[in-house]
């Protein structure tokens, strides 16, 4: 017995993360409301330890659930019984989490021996940190790193603030990162800071643009939970928050927002990936955004970067009630799309948060319309599917390319409709 011991406390000394040792992705396609409703019984299974990648909503749209490897045997019999169709979508995940790793290490070792930054790798958070302090050294009139609070644990947050002057000017909020395994949500963020940096002066789209409106640019939104997903668990979602009373730790925190907020889409359970929190507002990485945005009280648009989907979204999440401003939200998502698709041929669908994936309440773009900043709108980045959340970084560079064509025709549309 004690051989093996040693032999797991070595492996586990030496890898230092959850394991997910034949743990599969199931894709499920729900070919009726009684499907549907099963999925949702499934959901609430706490006893299965599943992981809804995407959640049970109408059978328009596939069902990917992440199943523990001690789960898989009931679970395909859960299915086959009920004669829901699935197939698997990842076969081990542990092999698509080593060779991100692998990657990862490769890339780290090549940027310490050339002194660059890959921007088509995944970066720690340290790192991205340490990049961004180079980017204001590199635009010193254009950048500045703005410190807007600290995280529960007591990192830094910090917003890129691109402006060329004058006080409180119109402005565009963007962030990426919300959501801590959402991985090419922030590396998009970070190779987009980087050409906006660089175009200004060069593309006169965004040298007008910056020239009459700032920018403000959070690339990591929830540090604590990116950082947990590099030393420990690369499946986190949640804050790191201490959860009195439980076990579990985190807060959702596009659930916490004050919209709707415990409404349905969102759990009252402290284990479960989209537990709301205690109260609107709880999370102090959610509160720093809050208290910036209103203090500064002249924010148009409020864009927020997640993955995975392709979709790009605007309110509500909370109620499937058409805002007031719904038609034109539509077009312009509709003509940003087509922007992105100009690239690479990307497909996105675009549509009310509740409409065209699920109710989910607590959410931030829901929020922020809410206040009064129109133009709110939620990406969901590549991919459909295959990889979900582990795209692979050789597509982060593609990723951030189109994104940043529909990004910048929503920003030029907010410049040139001021209200």
């Amino acid at each position: 017995m004690r051989p093996c011991l040693a032999v797991f406390a070595f492996l586990v000394a030496a890898h230092c993360h959850k394991l997910f040792i034949g743990h599969q992705v199931l894709r499920i396609n729900a070919e009726s409301e009684e499907h549907i409703q099963l999925l949702k019984e499934l959901e609430d299974d706490e006893g299965w330890e599943l992981d809804f990648w995407t959640h049970p909503a109408s059978t328009d749209l596939p069902v990917d659930i992440h199943v523990p490897f001690a789960s898989l045997h009931a679970v395909k019999n859960f299915l086959q019984a009920h004669k829901i169709p699935f197939h698997v979508m990842i076969n081990n995940l542990q092999e698509l989490l080593d060779e991100e790793q692998e990657g990862l290490e490769l890339s780290a070792m090549q940027e310490r021996n050339t002194r660059s930054f890959n921007f088509g790798a995944y970066h720690t958070l340290d790192t991205i940190y340490s990049w961004v302090d180079t980017l204001v050294a590199a635009h010193p009139n254009l950048v500045s790193k703005v410190q807007i609070g600290t995280t529960y644990e007591n990192r830094p947050m910090y917003v890129l603030k691109f402006s060329t002057g004058g006080n409180k000017r119109p402005a565009i909020w963007i962030d990426a990162g919300i959501h801590a395994r959402e991985w090419v949500s922030t590396a998009s963020a970070v190779w987009m800071a980087d050409k906006m940096a660089k175009d200004y002066g060069v593309d006169p789209s965004v040298t007008s643009l910056l020239g009459q409106m700032d920018v403000y640019l959070s690339i990591v939104t929830n540090p604590d939970g990116y950082a947990f997903t590099h030393t420990s668990d690369r499946m986190w979602r949640k804050t790191r928050t201490v959860n009195p009373g439980s076990v579990c730790r985190g807060v959702d925190p596009n659930r916490n927002w004050d919209a709707g907020f415990g409404g349905p889409g969102a759990s009252k359970n402290p284990c479960s990936d989209s537990y709301h929190g205690p109260h609107a507002h709880s999370e102090i990485e959610v509160k720093n955004v809050v208290d910036l945005v209103q203090s500064h009280g002249n924010f148009k648009a409020f864009i927020s970067i997640h993955a995975y989907s392709q979709l790009l979204m605007y309110p509500y999440g909370y109620s499937c009630t058409n805002v007031p401003h719904q038609a034109e939200l539509d077009s312009v998502g509709r003509s940003a799309v087509q922007a992105l698709s100009s690239l690479y041929g990307t497909s996105y669908e675009v549509g009310s948060i509740c409409k065209i994936i699920y109710q989910a309440s607590g959410g931030s773009i829901d929020w922020s319309y809410d206040v009064g900043i129109k133009y709110s709108f939620a990406f969901e980045l590549r991919d459909t599917g295959r990889y979900g959340f582990l795209l692979p970084a050789n597509q982060i560079i593609p990723t951030a390319s189109e994104t940043w064509l529909g990004l910048k025709h929503i920003m030029e549309y907010v410049r040139d409709h001021p209200y």
